[in-house]
């Protein structure tokens, strides 16, 4: 994925053969402490949405490429917040250097990090259910401006003028990502469905994971 600075992204990928992701809540939020772990450090979440087989992430980008060691004691700080929520005082302190191989002052890529990100969910998920194997796709992938197939460009055989060059790209792809469970006729509205930052927005839920405030500034452009 080719990324550079002060851009926002659409960031979507999908299971392999589009093979299901999440199958409980606890896969979900573990999930979502994965983002907060390995995407924070690059730049802003503007939104996110999980659906069960895919997900698609509107992130601002502010660094392509950061220290290693400031990346890893994020993953640590938050590591032990998670730990903490989930098991209270008995939650143990994070020890993952002697695991970690690559040198603290190597620098490390915003694509490398999304790649750790889903491995390491995907070593938690086979592990859960004996499975091995790629659980993503291979090819995570990134626009900033026109889109591809998993966002289908046509509609009754004709052109979705939403993502004509020259409309607000942004605006459209926050609203694409919130109703996405909509239009998979999971809920009828956005803020129904539990795992997207519409609740968040919507001031039903106080979540940090996203930059709320760029997120609004995005919403009412139009």
């Amino acid at each position: 994925m080719d990324f550079y600075t002060n851009q926002l992204f659409h960031i979507y990928n999908q299971g392999n053969n589009q093979r299901q992701l999440f199958f409980t809540d606890e896969n979900y939020y573990f999930f979502l402490w994965k983002m907060r772990a390995y995407l924070l450090p690059f730049g802003d979440l503007v939104a996110w949405c999980l659906m069960p087989n895919h997900f698609h992430w509107l992130f601002y980008v502010k660094n392509v490429i950061i220290e290693r060691a400031i990346l890893r004691a994020h993953i640590d700080k938050v590591e032990f917040q998670r730990r903490v929520k989930k098991y209270g005082k008995k939650a143990m302190p994070v020890d993952h250097d002697r695991y970690r191989t690559a040198k603290s002052n190597k620098p490390i890529s915003l694509n490398d990090a999304i790649g750790d990100l889903q491995k390491g969910y995907t070593r938690a998920i086979n592990k859960e259910k004996n499975w091995t194997g790629s659980l993503f796709r291979e090819e995570c992938k990134a626009k900033d401006g026109w889109i591809d197939e998993f966002v289908t460009l046509e509609k009754n055989g004709k052109e979705d003028f939403r993502f004509r060059t020259g409309f607000n790209y942004g605006y459209h792809c926050f609203c694409y990502l919130h109703n996405n469970a909509v239009a998979a006729n999971m809920v009828k509205n956005a803020i129904d469905y539990t795992w997207s930052s519409a609740k968040d927005y919507a001031g039903l839920r106080n979540g940090t994971l996203c930059n709320l405030d760029m997120g609004r500034q995005l919403r009412d452009f139009i």
